[in-house]
């Protein structure tokens, strides 16, 4: 007598098309494709349709809000990811700008002919250039401080703070004053930094006629090439170990402790790399628009990078980059026809989005997706619980 042996088919193999083991595959490629799809389709938009599109004035002042953009993107890492409310960036915003200022100011002294900037030679008090001053006629040195001077003042600061184990609405306030002292010094400065007025009338951009319109296009183009390569350099922090430590740091800071890390480290990282893309993004917004000065690095600018970066999304790189921009071009736009009203407007649209939507608008397509997963199950929880009891008495049965 032969007995013959069912034959076992794999799951895999029989599954219909329809189910979840056969679409999973497609899912995490559409998944992988996903990422470099959109930065495809963003180097399009922003390198591409955009200069062919907008004029010359539309395009300087997108340029204008792709600064802000840059910044918002150190803001996602440093909030969004790890839960740092930084409300000082206006601080490393403001250093970077100087520091590019400062040597382009030099430049084009040098161009006219003058051992000093031109409003030296109206408040100044010495004929002498000012030893701080010196070291940026080199433009090696200016365009390494435009990122390193922002780093290390975020480095000594971070360490003071997060060593002390600071959080919170006290990290915020600290950032927050030293953002207020940096303005008040740079308007007590008259005679070195330009005091209210700050660095105006910067007419080159190394060896380039800011002037001219092809020249500010080219400005253009460098400013949004630098943004995408920093919001693809903070997508790969985001996905890397380092992205998962400090999510965990900010979500269970004791547990991260036990387990042998220094979240002190970890979040001086995150507030270090973020003042770095705001120190760079003050140096391109200078050649951009030809001005840095207090009114742009004070508490009001700081609090604005938070509230794009709140209003887009701060937990997501694209979400913060848009939201920067739409609240940039809101502040362009609406202020000059509500001037007094629109701080007030800008302080109620964070307050709704941190206390009714933090996720902002890119949770939306989220909270959509919840609630249609939600509404099927409750509607069919009843059912589906009648059907399970007599397949389980059928098995005790059988």
């Amino acid at each position: 007598m032969t007995t013959t042996t069912p034959r076992t088919t794999d799951a895999r193999t029989t599954a219909p098309p329809g189910t979840p083991s056969a679409t999973r595959p497609r899912a995490s490629t559409s998944r992988r494709l996903r990422v470099p799809a959109a930065f495809l389709l963003g180097a399009v938009l922003l390198l591409g349709a955009a200069p062919l599109a907008l004029t010359d004035s539309r395009l300087n002042l997108l340029a204008k809000y792709l600064c802000y953009a840059i910044v918002a993107v150190g803001v996602s890492l440093a909030w969004g990811r790890g839960g740092l409310l930084v409300l000082g960036q206006g601080v490393f915003f403001g250093l970077g700008g100087y520091a590019m200022a400062m040597h382009l100011k030099l430049a084009d002294a040098a161009t006219a002919g003058e051992k000093l900037p031109d409003f030296m030679l109206l408040y100044g008090t010495s004929d002498a250039l000012p030893w701080w001053w010196q070291p940026f006629a080199d433009p090696v040195f200016a365009l390494a401080m435009t990122v390193l001077l922002p780093m290390t003042v975020a480095a000594l600061l971070g360490f003071l703070v997060f060593r002390r184990r600071v959080k919170g609405a006290y990290f915020a306030i600290l950032s927050q004053a030293l953002a207020a002292a940096l303005s008040i010094w740079l308007v007590g400065q008259q005679a070195t930094t330009g005091g209210t007025n700050g660095l105006t009338g910067i007419q080159g951009f190394f060896g380039y006629d800011l002037a001219d319109p092809v020249n500010q296009r080219m400005v253009y183009l460098v400013i949004a090439a630098a943004l995408l390569l920093l919001m693809a350099a903070a997508r790969q922090l985001f996905v890397s170990r380092y992205g998962e430590l400090l999510v965990a740091v900010r979500d269970s800071e004791e547990r991260v402790r036990f387990l042998g890390y220094d979240p002190a480290n970890v979040k001086l990282v995150a507030y270090v790399v973020a003042a770095g893309m705001a120190g760079l993004a003050g140096a391109l917004f200078v050649p951009a628009v030809g001005i840095i000065s207090p009114a742009l690095i004070g508490i009001v600018p700081s609090i604005g990078f938070v509230i794009g970066a709140a209003v887009g999304g701060r937990a997501s790189l694209v979400g913060a980059v848009l939201g920067a921009v739409a609240v940039a071009w809101a502040q362009s736009t609406l202020s000059d026809a509500f001037p007094a009203a629109w701080t007030y407007l800008q302080g109620l649209l964070f307050v709704l989005m941190v206390g009714f939507l933090p996720g902002g608008l890119a949770s939306l397509g989220a909270l959509r997706r919840t609630r249609r997963r939600v509404a099927p199950s409750s509607a069919e929880g009843p059912a589906s619980a009648t059907s399970v009891v007599p397949t389980a008495s059928t098995r005790e049965t059988a």
